[in-house]
């Protein structure tokens, strides 16, 4: 019978969603050859006004949530608390703006491993944990085989 196999398919590929916080698109940045941290990235959409506070996995020493911002001529990153998710709009995490910061990968990160992720979610005096999954994606621009 197919239909468990198109069902399992169809949730997999479903864009993860609970403590009303949807996450689409997850992907972390191949890291270079000896780089030891990385950058992680998706679209998050709330459907109350909350807060992205931690973020976890097994698969790294630890995450920091960062933003990057322009200091007059200077583009400058530093760590922040939390993510404001503000209710129905799509916050997205994307590099040269807010992001996370993966440390210490505990095994090298290749293009197309599958990272899990574990996202602390705030809304009002409630805290839930998020499961994701983020796809490792190559940056390098593919080789010309002429």
């Amino acid at each position: 019978m197919r239909l468990p196999a198109l069902l399992v398919s169809v949730l997999l590929a479903s864009p993860v969603l609970a403590a009303g916080v949807k996450v689409d698109n997850a992907w972390i940045r191949e890291p270079a050859p000896g780089q030891a941290v990385v950058g992680g990235f998706m679209d998050l959409t709330s459907d109350q006004d909350a807060s992205l506070i931690q973020a976890a996995s097994p698969a790294v020493g630890k995450i920091e949530l960062h933003e990057m911002k322009m200091l007059g001529d200077v583009m400058q990153m530093r760590e922040i608390k939390q993510v404001e998710l503000p209710k129905g709009k799509t916050v997205r995490l994307a590099p040269g703006g807010l992001h996370l910061m993966l440390y210490t990968p505990k095994n090298p990160l290749k293009a197309g491993d599958k990272v899990p992720l574990t996202l602390t979610i705030k809304s009002g005096d409630k805290v839930e944990k998020l499961e994701a999954t983020a796809e490792v994606r190559s940056m390098q621009a593919p080789m010309s085989s002429h």
